[in-house]
């Protein structure tokens, strides 16, 4: 069993700067792709950045490219999401997965899901 915990949430101004957390307990981090899940009311979660487990390979939903940026630290079995320049349309409850499937980018392939954290964006 891996636990997640996501931090790093809040309400910011658009173009403001937060950095998400996810630390790893259970098991060690290395073994799973991790990615960040964003979920709006009455929405899917949809996929907001993927890393591979050895942080060489990285996948970013389009809106996000070029402002978000997702990292590891296998060491510290913490994954991060860099996410600058925020936009009204970047708000949501953001979770933090693993998943020991092969890369993929389904929330159905993760196994192990964190609590969420709140990202709000005020105009």
């Amino acid at each position: 069993q891996v636990q997640l915990v996501e931090s790093g949430g809040g309400l910011v101004q658009a173009g403001a700067s937060l950095r998400l957390s996810c630390t790893a307990s259970g098991r060690t981090l290395s073994r799973y792709t991790v990615a960040w899940f964003r979920q709006t009311p009455g929405k899917e979660r949809v996929l907001a950045a993927a890393i591979s487990p050895a942080g060489s390979t990285t996948n970013y939903l389009d809106s996000v490219k070029g402002r978000f940026t997702i990292s590891r630290d296998n060491a510290e079995n913490t994954a991060y999401l860099q996410m600058n320049n925020l936009e009204p349309e970047d708000p949501g409850v953001y979770y933090c997965a693993a998943s020991g499937s092969a890369w993929s980018f389904s929330a159905e392939d993760f196994d192990y899901w964190g609590q969420g954290t709140q990202v709000t964006v005020s105009s």
